[in-house]
């Protein structure tokens, strides 16, 4: 059995075994009238006759926290669905919660830090490390035994992450509206909402210290110098057409400030 399918074959495992994942439902709820009888007939119906082999491959479940690039401040539970494609390269949509009517929220794609160090440096700026979500204990593969989620984090902590997200519930967005954003993931102590971080823990009933002291065997590999950016001040972004996004308050009560497309020196370092 090669390595990738024994990841396969774990991972399919494990989808099986995550019947106990707490739910997390949406914070918005979309317009529009409720499905009427023809429309929840014809889902039924292509529920039987079609295949969805790329939705079937969404056997992995990891649930973290994501920021806006340049806006630490500006944090969020996020949701991953993911892929293998193969040793080296994971993809993932991104929802707002776990329930039937979660939002698609984004997409990240996770490289292997072999793949990671080839590409461009430009293209380096816009990835983000693992190794400190891992390490913390405050990403984690909901529902699956702790040995099983301590094999899976021993195969992430060492890969990067470039992610955008498209639907900004966070902000009360009830449709996706403006343009999608960069977003990173912390890299020390401190740097997450300390509630949010808890609210997630009780809700799925688990300790980030508990998974912190677990995973202290996992080596922490070096972190590449051209990943996470933002810590530079190098925090890349894209403005909607009045030069800023998004327009609204997050619930924090923090608003956007303008970026260039280029580099927005907004980033929060810490």
């Amino acid at each position: 059995m090669t390595l990738r399918s024994a990841h396969s074959a774990i991972l399919s495992t494990l989808v099986l075994l995550a019947c106990s994942e707490r739910q997390t439902d949406s914070p918005v709820t979309a317009p529009g009238a409720e499905a009427s009888v023809k429309t929840r007939s014809l889902e039924a119906g292509a529920a039987v006759l079609q295949n969805r082999p790329p939705v079937d491959s969404l056997n992995a479940y990891l649930d973290g926290f994501h920021f806006y690039n340049g806006q630490m401040r500006l944090q969020m539970e996020a949701h991953h669905y993911c892929a293998i494609l193969n040793d080296e390269v994971i993809q993932c949509v991104i929802y707002d919660g776990n329930t039937k009517d979660a939002k698609l929220m984004g997409v990240e794609y996770i490289v292997s830090a072999k793949l990671f160090a080839a590409l461009p440096s430009s293209e380096r700026a816009l990835w983000h490390s693992h190794v400190h979500e891992v390490k913390s204990g405050q990403l984690i593969a909901p529902g699956i035994p702790q040995a099983a989620e301590h094999e899976l984090m021993r195969k992430i902590i060492g890969t990067y992450g470039k992610t955008w997200h498209t639907w900004h519930t966070d902000m009360h967005h009830d449709l996706p509206m403006g343009v999608p954003q960069l977003m990173m993931g912390f890299t020390a102590d401190g740097q997450a909402d300390p509630a949010m971080v808890a609210a997630r823990n009780r809700r799925f009933g688990i300790d980030s210290e508990v998974k912190r002291r677990d995973r202290a065997d996992l080596e922490a590999p070096s972190i590449d110098p051209g990943a996470d950016a933002w810590k530079r001040g190098k925090a890349f972004q894209l403005g909607g057409p009045n030069g800023t996004f998004p327009s609204e308050a997050h619930p924090s009560g923090e608003t956007s400030k303008p970026v260039d497309g280029k580099a927005n020196a907004t980033s929060d370092k810490r």
